[in-house]
């Protein structure tokens, strides 16, 4: 019998796997302490100061518009987070809107009906081919800028006002109500949540397209309807905007940077979304699709428990990606003045004199918030999966 010899470690794959792992981290490690220890004696050279003492001090300047309580006495951090408050509110209702308006786009592109098809597909090739800076530019100096004042301001139904100053909405007050209708809420966002994960899970529901997430859905409408009524009066009234001389009292007003972001933005992502849900329904197998039809199933219906539940499979992750790109990219509503996190970090780099701090202090900042939104997805993504087996 012949007797086995041990290979020598310098030939073992798995000591050069290792040992390769450890040499480029090394490397790693060296170029990164070569490039801080660079930037650290440049930085002293100038009377830089690598720290973040900076943001306990004054900031002495004036924001726009904040979410909350913000004057120049406050500190350069309190500004910082109106900056991050500001660019969380735009890319979150961006996300919402621009999810909605490309779904319906991407269902549009694939119309059998050829004018829905032309317009759908002519709104997606102007605005995928032409840069989101240019759009944002032309959709304030444009259309908002070019708005009637105050007195000849375009009303819309629901007491919507739409002037140089902005765009105005009613706005929801609070009644006596209201803390005990909150019950009835969160009692059915817990039933929503119950319903989704034990429907998800059992075998045989698991099959029955949007299922689980039509059942919580149901639950987190239903039982807060039902504790409008039981409540007895309304939950809270709704605050219309009063028009006077130069401006507008009451209600919620729009500013027109915010307006001209949040328009260009939707625009401008609800197009490569469309693109996305076109993608993943034509993933679809077409035989599939005549199954559907063979059984006596409508267009709606198909779509609905047949394609979007293989689709979101393949919709999923570039969707992912989209959506971090509105959040990036809302940094350029800079353009237009609209104080986002980069507007305001550019004014503390400019007051400071401490640009490489606050640079990375953004960058830092964007980082989270696209990882916090890739974990998201991705969770989402894992339900989705484990639906479709």
């Amino acid at each position: 019998m012949e007797r086995r010899t041990a290979v020598p470690f310098w030939r073992d794959v798995r000591v050069l796997t290792a040992v390769s792992q450890i040499v480029f981290v090394l490397i790693l490690a060296l170029a990164a302490a070569f490039f801080y220890s660079n930037l650290s004696a440049a930085m002293r050279q100038r009377g830089l100061v690598a720290g973040l003492e900076f943001l306990q001090r004054e900031s002495a300047f004036e924001i726009g518009e904040a979410l909350i309580p913000y004057k120049p006495s406050d500190t350069y951090g309190r500004a910082f987070m109106v900056g991050l408050l500001n660019t969380l509110l735009v890319s979150g209702i961006g996300i919402v809107l621009a999810t909605i308006l490309g779904v319906i786009t991407g269902v549009a592109r694939l119309s059998s009906n050829w004018l829905v098809n032309r317009i759908a597909a002519g709104y997606i090739e102007i605005i995928r081919n032409t840069p989101l800076l240019v759009q944002l530019v032309f959709i304030y100096f444009g259309v908002f800028v070019k708005l009637p004042p105050v007195r000849e301001s375009i009303q819309f139904p629901g007491a919507i006002f739409a002037s140089q100053r902005g765009v105005f909405l009613p706005r929801p007050v609070p009644t006596p109500t209201f803390s005990t209708w909150l019950i009835f809420v969160a009692v059915g966002v817990v039933a929503a949540i119950v319903l989704w994960i034990v429907l998800a899970r059992h075998p045989r529901t698991r099959l029955v397209a949007f299922l689980p997430q039509l059942s919580g859905l149901a639950a987190l409408l239903l039982i807060p309807l039902l504790g409008w009524f039981l409540v007895g009066a309304a939950p809270f009234d709704w605050e219309r905007p009063i028009r006077e001389r130069f401006n507008f009292s009451g209600g919620i007003g729009l500013s027109p940077e915010f307006s001209a972001a949040l328009t260009g933005l939707v625009l401008y992502t609800a197009a490569f979304i469309a693109e996305v849900v076109r993608g993943g329904i034509q993933a679809v197998k077409r035989g599939q699709i005549e199954a559907a039809r063979a059984v006596g199933l409508g267009e709606g219906q198909i779509l609905q428990l047949v394609v979007f539940p293989q689709a979101m499979r393949v919709i999923v992750p570039p969707l992912t990606s989209q959506y971090l790109n509105l959040a990036k990219n809302s940094s350029l509503a800079i353009a237009i003045g609209y104080p986002d996190l980069f507007n305001v970090g550019a004014t503390i780099a400019n007051q400071t004199g401490q640009p490489v701090p606050v640079i990375m202090l953004i960058m830092a900042t964007y980082l989270a918030m696209s990882l916090f939104t890739s974990l998201v997805m991705n969770l989402y993504n894992r339900t989705v999966q484990i639906m479709e087996k």
